[in-house]
């Protein structure tokens, strides 16, 4: 089976791409700077690839997928991981800046549009392909009782809404959004319960088991559904 995961240098794509190694699976691990991708070359050894990948970028999403020409004639799956948590934790609406906004968006919202769009190729002559897109519970409408962080919780809403209409027009692939769980990483921070490694096991579990009949729900790493 072949694999891409973008975002996968560190944190939850960095064990991503680490578990799908011991799996067996072909792994294309997409970044924005391969130079500083040690941890994870170490991790995949010659089992797996690092390609550069900026999701935010047009250009660089079309030249990743260009390159796959030469290595595989499908993906299976596609993880779309990469994101950004980029507001100030005491910050309202009065220091929401429009930059920092759209910049979020770009990643977390328009990267994995743009990512699903350029593997859709791929992906179609897989004969069961999965897309699993990283979101977050803090994009849930239901669930949002806390308020802040608007930048990031609106650009998980959005990419939330992406893979549902995803799921009903390509309905030959199984697409879901996952909610890796409040994680010990850079982005999670130190306080955070879960290790990087639960959460990717839990992820990879929701990834393998989920059918066609899945496609288009919210489930978080331990195969709850969530609510939009």
């Amino acid at each position: 089976m072949n694999v891409v995961i973008t975002g996968a240098n560190k944190g939850i794509g960095l064990e991503l791409a680490k578990q799908a190694v011991a799996k067996g699976l072909h792994v294309i691990c997409g970044v924005r700077r391969p130079d500083q991708a040690n941890a994870l070359r170490e991790v995949i050894g010659k089992k797996g690839e690092i390609l550069p990948l900026d999701v935010s970028n047009d250009g660089s999403v079309r030249s990743f997928a260009d390159s796959l020409r030469l290595r595989v004639r499908h993906i299976d799956v596609l993880i779309n991981n990469a994101g950004v948590y980029l507001d100030s934790q005491n910050g309202g609406i009065e220091s929401l800046e429009s930059q920092m906004l759209l910049e979020t968006f770009n990643v977390n919202s328009i990267g994995p549009v743009r990512m699903t769009r350029a593997m859709l190729p791929y992906l179609k002559g897989a004969k069961n392909p999965k897309v699993a897109t990283v979101s977050s519970l803090m994009g849930s409408l239901t669930d949002n009782k806390s308020g802040g962080a608007y930048a990031y919780r609106m650009s998980k809403t959005a990419v939330n809404m992406f893979v549902k209409t995803f799921s009903i027009d390509e309905s030959g692939i199984t697409a879901i959004a996952l909610h890796p769980g409040w994680v010990k990483t850079a982005m999670g921070g130190s306080a955070a319960p879960l290790e990087p490694s639960k959460s990717a096991e839990g992820i990879w579990t929701v990834i393998e088991t989920c059918t066609p009949s899945d496609s288009g729900k919210f489930f978080n790493h331990a195969g709850r559904e969530l609510p939009w």
